[in-house]
């Protein structure tokens, strides 16, 4: 797995020891000596994870790992702390400043490595959707990466999958200070509960009584449910070698025995905001998606929307059979309501005129802002006669009730006209087809508006 690891450490030997030993697992490295510099490596992007030395001079490594976590810019990247210190304290400050992990030394090389590992995969689908979500500032969300670097990692629903009812207890009395936990002792319903549930983290135990607790974890991990739940393993000593196998196959983290209570809280609250994280970038993403493809003033489709999927109906040859039709409505006199009553009337007219559009046609028509006061309809499997009697009612349902504007302090009566036309054998492009329902809008609207026509014969 290509990835570059940056080495925080002011002790050379150190740095050139972690650079040998990644190098043969054929990690790039990138080094630093003060905490200044490494921020700066971080800012500009230049690595995809952080080994940080904890005890440096001036600014030490809690603080550098607390700046990185804090900044939207590199919030995302995952920091491994490396340091002497070994008592549950100070991995718990480590937690609290935004580690993902907390590494030992002399650090064990298998455990270095998996970790390493595991952490580049979080962050190569974290990347993806970093790039993809920041497409949003361009239809002002708002900053993604500042959002969802505000998470707190609190109020999760966590399910505890552990047969042992006193370590059970202990574990959910803590976490029940700002979680909501489920305790679940056999893990087959546990699959069950992990799968309707909506759960935001799994703690499992590795020791469940007549179950294998990794098989429990790679079965959460391949179910599409449950794929994108955190999981932590709940690991005695002698299980090392099975805590590295599922961090290998994508397992979250892991907790020794006995755990630690703040260390539990801790390790679930990070695990918890890297979910929320994704998902916030994630959510960018489907609402830049959503905008670019929608009329921010009526929500129907925009004629980006519309042209790419008529021209993929014209172009699926399956189509050609079951019929294709389009209407073309355009509101009668829309000038003189924008000249009387304004265009912030107009907008609310046009506001009100695409829901009763979308209301009275069906889920598999496509229904788009053609431009200004137009809408088009799009009518899958439908003949002549069934798109004019779509038609005929979006007419009447227009005409039969006002319209209320100038923020409903008045009514004022709204027509529309309406050209209706069929996919023809010899049509060439969808644009063949809209020409023949314009003519038919033309049509319409000479014959005295208020009216549906058709295509000639």
């Amino acid at each position: 797995m290509s990835a570059c690891v940056l080495i925080v450490d002011d002790l050379f030997p150190n740095v050139k020891l972690l650079e040998t030993k990644l190098g043969l697992e054929y990690f790039d490295t990138v080094a630093a000596m003060n905490g200044p510099d490494a921020i700066a490596i971080c800012e500009k992007g230049l690595c995809d994870l952080v080994l940080l030395d904890v005890m440096m001079p001036g600014m030490d490594g809690f603080e550098v790992c607390r700046y990185l976590k804090n900044n939207p810019v590199t919030a995302h990247i995952a920091v491994v702390m490396v340091t002497a210190l070994d008592q549950p304290s100070d991995r718990l400050r480590g937690l609290d400043a935004g580690a993902d992990d907390f590494l030992t030394k002399p650090v064990d090389d298998t455990a270095l490595f998996s970790r390493v590992r595991s952490l580049v995969r979080l962050k190569a689908v974290t990347d993806e959707l970093r790039q993809r979500a920041l497409a949003s500032r361009e239809f002002g969300i708002g900053d993604p990466l500042a959002l969802a670097a505000a998470e707190t990692g609190l109020d999760a629903r966590i399910l505890l999958i552990e047969d042992r009812p006193g370590a059970a207890e202990r574990m959910a009395g803590a976490l029940r200070q700002h979680h909501a936990v489920t305790i679940e002792p056999d893990p087959q319903a546990a699959m069950r509960l992990a799968a309707e549930g909506g759960f935001d983290l799994a703690l499992v135990s590795l020791d469940l009584e007549g179950f294998d607790g990794l098989r429990l974890c790679s079965q959460l991990r391949s179910q599409d449910a449950t794929r994108a739940m955190p999981l932590i393993m709940l690991a005695e000593e002698h299980d090392r070698g099975r805590v590295v196998r599922g961090l290998d196959f994508g397992v979250h983290d892991f907790l020794m025995r006995p755990v630690d209570r703040n260390e539990l809280m801790a390790r679930v609250r990070t695990q918890v905001k890297r979910k929320r994280f994704t998902e916030a970038l994630r959510g960018a993403m489907q609402a830049s998606l959503q905008m670019a493809v929608t009329d921010a003033l009526t929500g129907l489709h925009n004629r980006r929307y519309l042209d790419n999927h008529l021209g993929a109906l014209f172009a699926d040859e399956t189509a050609k059979r079951p019929g294709l039709a389009a209407l073309i409505l355009d509101i009668d006199l829309f000038k003189g309501i924008n000249d009387s009553y304004g265009h912030e009337a107009g907008d609310e007219v046009l506001r009100t005129f695409a829901e009763r559009v979308r209301q009275h046609t069906r889920p598999v028509d496509i229904v788009a802002r053609y431009g200004g006061e137009e809408i088009v309809v799009v009518l899958p499997e439908a003949g002549l006669a069934e798109a004019r009697a779509i038609a005929e009612r979006i007419r009447e349902k227009v005409e039969a009730l006002p319209f209320s504007v100038q923020r409903a302090t008045r009514t004022i009566p709204v027509t529309v006209s309406i050209g209706v036309a069929i996919r023809h054998p010899e049509d060439t492009g969808p644009g063949d087809m809209l020409k023949r329902a314009d003519i038919a809008l033309y049509r319409a609207k000479a014959a005295g508006r208020n009216r549906v026509e058709q295509q000639a014969a």
